[in-house]
């Protein structure tokens, strides 16, 4: 599904009394914009000059950056972190280990790393460029807790790259469920769709509209609990961290299917007391109310824990079991009851 850009509620009215475009009033709007490739050069300069770098490397570095950006077709960041690296020791260090291990170069920017005094020393512009840049480069391949804590505090505002820095940002509080973040990050970023590539912008639409409707305890918000699951243990990542979210996503289970065996228990008992109907709607409707749409991938197969298991715990009937199931993904898509019945599975299978 894709969502159309933003737009005004009116006519934004320019400074002459001339109406303006909806595009215009938008960049007005955006508290970031994109650098130009002389303003990326200037930056490049100034902090090279606050290095100490003698004005004739300056001025060569600058002229192979507008070089590599306008006629190469380079990425700016790209261009200004290796003609960066190329003149100062710390930042070669930093890319070296960056291509050897990411998540090595990673942790050596936390504040208790061992580069993080001469990373936070170097010039603003470049400091953030280097961040951004290897955020993009965890974000692609998917190291989502590595990468946050790398950019996370780097400014939309002041930074050489703020489109690049509300995307990969936004991509990371997307995956790891943090919704208030990511709809921050991402919403920021089509604040300003003409100033970021349409790859980005297209991405951010689509990444609103699917975290937007997830709810707490939703079948939707389980089932990407699942995925980030998955993820880790494609990452080789089995670990108490796993184990940790693995358990939370049993413990949302769990109360959700024992509401579901209650519901059905209050109405076999208004049932015998000949009062059926007083439900007023369909059974479990609530439930299903309360759950929101997504395209979940999870397949349900997580790692059963140790439990405080009441009586009613996995003993409905096979028929009452269905029926439960049903209500549950009640007009979802059939990757929910997917993972419902696998997990049904799972716990049948551990206790058999």
């Amino acid at each position: 599904m894709i969502i159309g850009f933003l737009t005004l509620a009116a006519v934004a009215v320019g400074p002459i009394g001339t109406p303006a475009t909806a595009s215009d009033a938008l960049k007005k709007q955006s508290t970031w914009q994109t650098l130009s490739a002389d303003q990326w050069a200037t930056r490049l300069r100034s902090d090279l000059d606050s290095l100490g770098v003698s004005p004739d490397v300056i001025d060569q570095a600058s002229d192979q950056f507008l070089n590599a950006v306008q006629t190469e077709d380079v990425d700016p960041l790209d261009a200004f972190v290796e003609l960066a690296a190329g003149i100062d020791r710390s930042m070669a260090d930093l890319v070296d280990l960056s291509r050897q291990d990411l998540t090595a170069a990673a942790g050596s920017i936390d504040p208790s790393g061992p580069n993080y005094a001469a990373l936070n020393s170097l010039p603003e512009s470049t400091r953030d460029a280097v961040r951004i840049w290897m955020g993009r480069e965890l974000t692609q391949q998917r190291l989502y807790d590595e990468a946050l804590p790398v950019i996370a505090e780097v400014d939309a505002i002041s930074s050489v790259a703020p489109a690049s820095l509300l995307f990969y940002r936004g991509v990371c509080y997307h995956a790891l469920l943090m919704k208030t973040e990511a709809l921050a990050d991402l919403r920021r970023l089509m604040e300003n769709p003409d100033d970021a590539p349409q790859r980005f912008v297209k991405t951010a639409q689509l990444m609103v509209a699917d975290i937007r409707p997830m709810k707490p305890d939703s079948l939707d918000e389980i089932s990407r609990m699942m995925t980030d699951v998955q993820r880790r243990l494609d990452l080789g990542r089995a670990n108490e961290e796993v184990e940790q979210r693995e358990q939370q996503i049993i413990d949302k289970l769990t109360k959700m299917i024992d509401k579901i065996e209650e519901q059905q228990q209050q109405q076999q008992q208004a049932a015998s007391a000949g009062s059926s109907g007083s439900s007023g709607g369909k059974p479990g409707g609530g439930m299903a109310d309360s759950m929101a749409d997504g395209n979940p991938l999870g397949k349900g197969d997580v790692d059963r824990k140790d439990v405080d298991q009441g009586p009613a715990w996995g003993n409905l009937p096979p028929a009452e079991r269905h029926e439960a199931i049903q209500q549950i993904s009640r007009d979802l898509p059939t990757h929910y009851r997917d993972a419902i019945e696998a997990y049904f599975r799972k716990m049948a299978t551990d206790q058999g």
